[in-house]
């Protein structure tokens, strides 16, 4: 159990099942949910009900407004992530947004621009880079553990569903295995490795126009290369992998959760294996983040910061062009 450091006073947007999972993960570290609020009749009251949370808002203007709230969690569906976040933002609210941050660059930028503007901390939810299991791979990656880092590759493919409605498969949704699922391993290679200064991908399209997989090639600063594949109609392994000229990193599935690696020397002696500790799921780590960085005074993560959010956008955006998926919300 991890105590709230900065006395912040959370409100939960929307009542869906990521809602659900964060919430727990909020409770499990102890930390100070104060309101919900969704659309649907009676489903803030359920989840209020079920979480002990005091106010439970019919409206997401009724939780925005709440002044027993200082951070939203914003948990709808990513085309209505932009329009939430904003007026959260609006009414003097820090956001922390699930990913992906938004449908895309443009509207990624709109939230950032209003957030600077009120000095608020606006934040994508990107859980994993802020799991203890990452942060150890940062720290050797920084000692130079594995000398020159040459190539990154992870999935991020599950057999989910073909039904057309479902918001995988439904454009107006945001759908599509990429911006769903290929954000991790895409946010994961940036991480690593920085900024692709060349992008090319592939994919095939189910029936509604979405894409159901995706494979990308990133080449990073000195010739370094990343891969991904996401899928939403097949389960891979979903495995990460950072290959050194002095040793590699295996990542364990499933690697976007809290889970194991092994340090492995170029003759496969494990120099290193490192095995998660952690209670829940893990989603509250970046909660934790977010509270400390706003006890600071920081309007910023230095984990993943906004302008780094911006960028990957920028390169789903490229991606989505060169495979042909555009959204219905998309009028440039």
């Amino acid at each position: 159990m991890t105590d709230s450091t900065s006395g912040l006073r959370w409100g939960i947007l929307a009542a869906g099942g990521i809602a659900h999972a964060f919430t727990n993960d909020l409770r499990t570290a102890g930390l100070d949910v104060r309101a919900v609020g969704a659309r649907r009749p009676g489903a803030a009251q359920a989840f209020a009900e079920k979480f002990g949370i005091p106010h439970a808002h019919e409206t997401y203007e009724a939780l925005v407004e709440d002044d027993d709230v200082d951070i939203v969690y914003i948990a709808t569906p990513h085309p209505m992530h932009a329009e939430n976040a904003i007026l959260a933002l609006e009414h003097g609210k820090h956001v922390l947004v699930e990913k992906p941050f938004t449908i895309n660059a443009a509207e990624a930028t709109r939230v950032r621009d209003v957030a600077r503007d009120r000095g608020l901390l606006a934040m994508e939810a990107m859980w994993t880079r802020y799991l203890p299991h990452m942060v150890r791979v940062r720290e050797l990656l920084a000692a130079g553990a594995l000398g020159d880092v040459r190539a990154v590759f992870a999935d991020h493919t599950q057999r989910i569903s073909t039904d057309p409605d479902h918001r995988l498969n439904a454009l107006a949704l945001g759908g599509g295995a990429l911006l769903d699922l290929g954000v991790y391993p895409i946010s994961f290679a940036w991480d690593v490795l920085g900024a692709p200064r060349a992008i090319a991908s592939s994919a095939r399209l189910g029936e509604t126009g979405a894409d159901t997989e995706v494979a990308t090639i990133f080449t990073h600063e000195d010739g370094a290369i990343s891969t991904s594949i996401s899928a939403s109609r097949s389960a891979g392994p979903n495995t990460a992998h950072i290959v050194g000229t002095e040793a590699r990193i295996d990542i364990d599935r499933v690697w976007y959760n809290a889970t194991s690696f092994r340090l492995i020397a170029p003759d496969g002696a494990v120099l290193e294996d490192y095995i998660s500790q952690v209670e829940g799921r893990g989603m509250h780590y970046q909660a934790l983040a977010a509270e400390r960085y706003v006890a600071a005074g920081q309007t910023d993560s230095d984990v993943l910061p906004i302008d780094e959010t911006i960028a990957i956008m920028g390169a789903l955006d490229e991606i989505r062009r060169q495979i042909g998926v555009r959204y219905p919300s998309e009028t440039e």
